[in-house]
C-alpha cells in the first residue's frame, strides 16, 4: 500500500474559526480562544468503485482539477456518518448514473487531494477501494460536472494516464490481481447500528 502523504510544511492558516467566526491566524492543529471549537487536518475519508462488467473496468475521465483530463476511478468524499460502501453506491450514480452492487474490498491507501500550494497545502486523503459490479446492462451517462466520459477497459489495456498516479497504479494493479484468480473476495465491513 502507498504511503505517499503530503511531507511538506503545513503553513496553511485559520483566518477566522470555521465555527463561531472568530479571528484565529493560526495553522491547525489549533484551539479557537472564543469558542474553544478544536481544528485539526485529519485525513479526509474517500471511497471509490472498481466496478466491472463482464470483466472490463470503468474508469472516468476527470473534467475537474486536480487531474483534470486523466482517467480515475469512480468515488469521492464520504459525507458525514456516510459508510464508504454507501459512498461508492452514491458516487457512481452520480458521476455514470448506475447503480452497483459492493462485493468486497480492495484496500485502503493514503494520498493528497490538491495542488500544494504553499498557502493552501493539500487535503490528506483515506481511500477505501471496493469491487462492485453493475447491477444494470445500462451503459454509464456521465455527470458533465464531474466527468468527460466514461468507458470500460480490459485488465491488460488501462489506461497511462491515471488521476492520483501515487496510489491509482497500486490499486489498479491489486485490481487486475483479483479479476484473473480464485482468490476469494472480502466481503465488506458492516455498518454500525
Amino acid at each position: 500500500m502507498s504511503d505517499q502523504v503530503h511531507t511538506g510544511p503545513v503553513t496553511a492558516r485559520f483566518r477566522y474559526c470555521p465555527a463561531c467566526g472568530a479571528p484565529v491566524h493560526a495553522s491547525p492543529p489549533v484551539t479557537c480562544r472564543v469558542c474553544g471549537t478544536q481544528h485539526w487536518r485529519n485525513a479526509k475519508p474517500c471511497a471509490g468503485g472498481l466496478v466491472t462488467r463482464d470483466g472490463r473496468l470503468l474508469l472516468i475521465r476527470r473534467a475537474i482539477q486536480p487531474w483534470l483530463g486523466c482517467w480515475d476511478i469512480p468515488g469521492g468524499f464520504c459525507d458525514p456518518d456516510e459508510h464508504p460502501v454507501d459512498t461508492v453506491v452514491r458516487e457512481v450514480r452520480e458521476e455514470v448514473g448506475l447503480e452497483v452492487h459492493v462485493t468486497g474490498m480492495v484496500g485502503i491507501w493514503l494520498d493528497t487531494y490538491g495542488d500544494g500550494d504553499p498557502a493552501d497545502p493539500p487535503d490528506a486523503t483515506l481511500n477505501c477501494y471496493y469491487h462492485a459490479v453493475a447491477t444494470d446492462g445500462r451503459s454509464p451517462v456521465v455527470d458533465p460536472r464531474e466527468a468527460s466520459e466514461a468507458a470500460w477497459f480490459a485488465a491488460e489495456a488501462l489506461p497511462e494516464a491515471l488521476a492520483f498516479p501515487d496510489h491509482a497504479r497500486q490499486v489498479l494493479e491489486v485490481w487486475r490481481d483479483t479479476v484473473g484468480s480464485d482468490r476469494p473476495r472480502t466481503t465488506p465491513p458492516s455498518r454500525p447500528s
